[in-house]
């Protein structure tokens, strides 16, 4: 039962949230506002910063664990400080720029925002862009500082490790991408949001976290890709054959683990299908 306010009455909804308008497919308007450009700058640096801190990291850890320079094999971050660079980067730089471009930082993450109709696909393409060539300098910055350790350790680049097959790494990157999109969709979910509004949980928060425990989980087995952009701007700097050797893997996991997580959130969790039936059935026809 609801009540509507008529003057000065009060009205309580059952809904006490509103999901908001899905974004037009195409809109060439965004050219022309300010807003599009200063989001395209902050996806930049913002990547730009995610792979200068967590490349240097992989570097200053493999280089500490060298036993020709240090026998100590405790010696350095270790596998959790890495995950921990890559996990606290994000929730740092989501939290900075989630007001100007939404935080995305990664690709897949835009890609399945883009498939939810949250972004527009002029949007969702620049971003990728920005993304990926914040990337690259980002990596590009840590070269020029280290360029005797970056060309010693691999240069931070993803590839599968020994003893896993192709299938494996796909698998691996796939879920590992699906457990960051479908964070991302339910961290920023409108409904959630007002029905835990009395809950202080910052957003950028559960994602770094999700970033952190994928890190976790598939360190051994591709170095964690997750976000293509943070793949390509390591293999082009390094650009060394193994840099290359299985990089489609993280693209096709990563987006696939995208879209099912944008399939899984939209259309199971927040029943997307029925209600786009019950929109259609409501519908006069002739």
């Amino acid at each position: 039962m609801t009540k509507e306010v008529v003057g000065d009455k009060r009205s309580f909804s059952g809904k006490d949230y509103q999901d908001p308008p899905p974004e037009p497919l195409f809109d060439a308007t965004e050219l022309g506002k300010w807003s599009f450009y200063r989001a395209l700058i902050a996806e930049f640096i913002a990547t730009l910063l995610f792979l200068y801190v967590t490349v240097m990291t992989v570097i200053g850890y493999k280089s500490q664990t060298d036993q020709a320079l240090n026998p100590d094999q405790c010696a350095g971050v270790g596998v959790l400080g890495i995950a921990w660079a890559f996990g606290g980067m994000i929730f740092i730089l989501v939290y900075c720029t989630a007001g100007i471009s939404g935080g995305h930082i990664n690709p897949a993450v835009t890609f399945g925002l883009l498939l939810a109709r949250k972004v527009t696909l002029l949007r969702a393409v620049m971003y990728m862009v920005a993304q990926c060539l914040g990337a690259i300098c980002g990596v590009a910055l840590v070269k020029s500082f280290q360029s005797a350790y970056y060309n010693r350790y691999g240069g931070g680049t993803n590839g599968l490790s020994d003893g896993y097959s192709i299938g494996t790494g796909v698998a691996a990157e796939i879920i590992g991408t699906f457990v960051l999109v479908y964070t991302v969709f339910s961290a920023t979910d409108p409904k959630r949001s007002a029905r835990d509004s009395h809950v202080p949980v910052l957003a950028p928060l559960p994602i770094g976290f999700a970033v952190f425990i994928v890190h976790l989980a598939t360190i051994p087995i591709t170095g964690t890709g997750i976000n293509p952009a943070r793949s390509l701007g390591a293999a082009i700097i390094y650009n060394k054959d193994k840099a290359w050797d299985h990089h489609w893997i993280f693209w096709v996991g990563p987006f696939a683990g995208a879209a099912i997580a944008a399939f899984y959130h939209q259309f199971v969790l927040r029943a997307g299908a029925i209600k786009a039936l019950g929109s259609f059935r409501s519908q006069p026809h002739v």
